[in-house]
């Protein structure tokens, strides 16, 4: 892919982000994956403001339809909106409950003890344990048992 194809593709998701009130805190192509992926992290212009699913929601259908028509790209692509949170810890409730369906990684202790990770959706976190939806089956994690919670990204 071309610089000036990687340069077009920002400015025009820039220039969607910012009429939707947001800065694109961080821009990647990935060429190597079938369809590509284009990933573009987000904040609101406003600090008091949180970056909502609807938010993101929203910013993706503007630049996938932006993109569409354009003669920027001519291949199928995946496109990816998220917060500059992600790759943190998910601590706090409404995190939980923002984070929904997203893609996790859970740090866990299992009955011996024994430090252990596993990936899946996040479908909720309840007094007593969080779900995670692997492949179609919810796993449950008691959690007493759970160290950390990760945002991902499905690439990785």
């Amino acid at each position: 892919m071309s610089n000036q194809t990687v340069s077009d593709l920002k400015i025009l998701t820039a220039r969607s982000a910012t009429h939707y009130g947001f800065d694109v805190t961080d821009f990647k192509i990935f060429t190597h994956l079938n369809p590509l992926s284009i990933q573009v992290n987000i904040r609101h212009k406003n600090p008091e403001k949180k970056v909502t699913i609807d938010d993101c929601s929203t910013l993706s259908e503007d630049i996938d339809e932006a993109i569409q028509n354009s003669s920027i790209l001519n291949q199928p692509f995946t496109l990816e909106i998220s917060s500059e949170g992600v790759g943190e810890i998910l601590t706090e409730e409404k995190d939980f409950l923002i984070f929904k369906g997203f893609p996790i990684e859970v740090t866990y202790q299992d009955l011996k003890k024994i430090e252990q990770q596993t990936n899946g959706l996040l479908l909720k976190r309840t007094d007593y344990d969080l779900q995670i939806n692997q492949k179609g089956k919810t796993q449950r994690i008691p959690v007493e048992d759970v160290i950390t919670v990760r945002l991902t990204t499905p690439s990785g």
